[in-house]
């Protein structure tokens, strides 16, 4: 498997690794990685910097929207290695930690296992390390909520429900989102195409993240790349609108 690296924007790549997202920001030879990938994506992942003519010493730090094992797993490999800085916003520090986990369990995956697409995304997740966990030793707040003095100067926006201190990343100068799992386009255990939240079972509190797309959709900006799922043009309010809408109509479970 070779890393799927897009570019999208100046300096901005969307790459898709095994049923998840990472984002590089480049200026120069230095970067700005949001997420990892899954714990095994982690030669996808030195792949893919290399594909933008980096490296893993070039990464100025690691912005990880939440301490999911499927965005976390290559962060302490970086920290320790590299001497990388990881920051994820000040509620998701202890999560990524270890402190507590807020992810979905085998049991409940095991009681959504009928529905269409579970299974055997149950069985890639198992493969590409998401039950193995990977905590970071030394995670660091998000120093402010104004861009960071980072290459594509990110702007962290405090989204949470699917864990409490999920952030997503804006880039006011170029019109780009980075959602996470606050707003994905799609999901191997979602029939539905477009934008939308994830399945409930994979929400800390499913209540908190439909109304955290109403933060989303307040922002200017107009390629969304999510953290499951293909990049989408368009206003990322209407996506938003359009998940919430969806949120609301189906009833939760």
């Amino acid at each position: 498997m070779r890393a799927d690296v897009r570019h999208m924007a100046d300096g901005t790549y969307l790459v898709h690794g095994s049923d998840t997202n990472w984002v590089i920001l480049t200026d120069g030879d230095a970067v700005t990685l949001v997420d990892t990938g899954y714990p095994r994506d982690r030669q996808l992942l030195l792949d893919s910097l290399a594909a933008v003519g980096s490296a893993p010493e070039a990464v100025a730090a690691v912005l990880v929207t939440h301490a999911h094992n499927d965005h976390l797993g290559s962060a302490e490999y970086l920290a320790a290695r590299y001497g990388t800085p990881v920051l994820l916003h000040e509620a998701e520090v202890p999560h990524a930690r270890g402190d507590f986990l807020h992810q979905v369990s085998v049991g409940q995956v095991l009681r959504n296992g009928r529905r269409p697409g579970v299974l055997p995304w149950a069985v890639r997740a198992l493969r590409a390390g998401g039950t193995s966990r990977r905590p970071v030793t030394a995670p660091l707040p998000f120093p402010s909520a104004a861009p960071l003095d980072l290459p594509g100067r990110p702007v962290p926006v405090h989204t949470p429900g699917h864990t409490d201190g999920h952030c997503a990343l804006h880039l006011p100068g170029s019109g780009v989102l980075i959602s996470g799992d606050a707003l994905v386009s799609a999901h191997p255990t979602s029939r539905i195409e477009g934008p939308q939240l994830l399945p409930d079972m994979f929400h800390h509190q499913r209540d908190r993240a439909a109304a955290s797309l109403g933060v989303l959709a307040a922002l200017d900006a107009d390629l969304l790349l999510p953290g499951h799922g293909p990049a989408l043009r368009g206003p990322v309010r209407s996506a938003a609108k359009r998940a919430r809408e969806l949120a609301e109509r189906l009833p939760p479970g």
